[in-house]
């Protein structure tokens, strides 16, 4: 029988995420498994996968129910056990698997959980690929493999080692100068997968390391989702560690997020602009980030000659778009740093080396100086409750509302007015069941009536 999706599961690009219990259930995820492991062997990737999953409380239920059914499907199974996702993806690449599957709902609350699918290579299933996935597991059972043909599971501990071995080898970072650098560090892992892979990077560059959520239980102190406005705890670790960054990723570890030595939550967007400086200024290219990302990685790559291309939201997204420009670097604005020369995969603990080089690259300089230097913008991220059904109307009164700038709509409706340095993005979420309204201004009150207008837009639409 086809595989029933319950209609509380989020299915999207990323994958399918569900509160634990209710949409997403071990009988469910077996059956996932199974349909992948039966469509990365019709599609001749091959029968060897990585299972991984991070630190959530309902993890090893969910990734025995995943190997489960990756084992009913005939598959050769490598458990890594509590991993970054950015680390299993790694493996994929470097040991040439035909894919994997992370279990991880990434900045999600701890309700929640999700598979993400890794294809051959070590990225995401491309949105092609994906699509026939949907449509297989919804036309027919997955392939069941007899008894005398089901495989053992194998055991993997070492993928973390290798993942900080690859890091450091990296030409963007000169070891040496951060460990000379002595950088003292405060970091917030939430209690995810983080705490088993940050302290070990910075340790390595020579850093004091003050932490906090470093046990990896799942249970989450705070938000998980590392935004400025959940950041208030690591800033006052920095305050009174006297720390010269603080550094906060999520669950999952595949973003991250700054604090400067005053204790103030820089945001997101600043993770992306301040990694593509490091890299440009060593090995000058195109950039590519997502259509919700600041307007400071423009100003950062045009300091470099260089010139920035924007994607549809979501990390396979751009990573298509960074494989078809040859780009040097990119990620998105939700702190997601991607760097070919290791892998096509957003990577916290590579934004985290490469921040620690940034600042190695001034040792007097402190990082507020240095983040005073970039042009000024405020950005102002919001979300609805709004029918998806509604939404080519609301665009269309979007673009009548909101006349003039330039329009994309490669992914909802994003408008942007260059010279007043501004944009605004509407689009629906691909982990939430909420529309996102994103702007982003020269001040802050001015990004906000991009939202509210905008707002106020989508409510007469849902009304009419």
């Amino acid at each position: 029988m086809p595989i029933r999706l319950p209609s509380g599961l989020m299915v999207g690009v990323s994958g399918f995420r569900g509160r634990v219990g209710a949409s997403l259930t071990p009988e469910l995820i077996a059956g996932l498994a199974a349909a992948y492991g039966t469509f990365l062997r019709e599609e001749g990737d091959g029968d060897r996968i990585l299972v991984g999953r991070d630190s959530r409380t309902s993890g090893p239920m969910l990734m025995r129910a995943a190997v489960a059914g990756l084992l009913s499907a005939g598959c050769r199974v490598a458990e890594l056990g509590v991993v970054p996702t950015p680390t299993l993806m790694l493996a994929v690449r470097d040991e040439g698997a035909a894919g994997g599957i992370g279990v991880t709902a990434s900045h999600n609350p701890a309700e929640w959980n999700a598979l993400k699918f890794a294809v051959k290579g070590g990225t995401f299933l491309p949105p092609a690929r994906m699509a026939r996935f949907q449509a297989m597991i919804q036309e027919r059972d997955p392939a069941r493999a007899p008894w005398h043909r089901l495989c053992r599971v194998t055991h993997d501990d070492g993928a973390v080692r290798r993942h900080l071995d690859r890091i450091l080898d990296l030409p963007f970072l000169d070891v040496e100068a951060i460990r000379s650098a002595r950088i003292r560090v405060a970091l917030d892992c939430v209690n995810g997968a983080g705490a088993l892979i940050m302290p070990e990077l910075l340790a390595r560059l020579g850093c004091e390391v003050h932490g906090i959520g470093m046990e990896p239980d799942g249970r989450f102190p705070r938000d998980p989702e590392p935004t400025a406005a959940n950041l208030g705890a690591l800033g006052v670790l920095v305050g009174s560690r006297r720390a010269r960054i603080g550094l906060a990723v999520d669950p999952d570890v595949d973003r991250l997020s700054l604090v400067d030595e005053k204790g103030r939550a820089l945001g997101e967007d600043l993770t992306l602009a301040l990694a593509a400086d490091v890299v440009l200024r060593r090995r000058p290219g195109r950039v590519v980030t997502n259509l919700s990302t600041s307007r400071v990685v423009d100003d950062v790559a045009a300091a470099h000659g260089c010139r920035v291309i924007r994607a549809p939201v979501g990390e396979i997204n751009v990573v298509v778009r960074m494989l078809e420009v040859d780009a040097v670097v990119g990620g998105e604005g939700n702190g997601g740093v991607i760097l070919p020369a290791l892998h096509h995969t957003r990577d916290a603990p590579l934004g985290a080396a490469l921040l620690l080089q940034y600042l190695a690259d001034e040792p007097g300089a402190p990082l507020s100086t240095r983040i005073a230097r970039l042009p000024s913008y405020r950005i102002v991220k919001e979300k609805a409750a709004f029918p998806r059904s509604a939404l080519p109307a609301a665009y269309e009164a979007l673009r009548d509302g909101m006349p003039g700038g330039d329009r994309d709509e490669s992914d909802g409706l994003r408008i942007e007015w260059p010279e007043q340095g501004s944009w605004l993005h509407v689009r629906p979420s691909g982990t939430e069941p909420v529309v996102r309204l994103i702007a982003e201004a020269r001040d802050t009150s001015s990004a906000q009536a991009l939202v509210d207008a905008a707002g106020g837009i989508l409510q007469r639409t849902a009304r009419s």
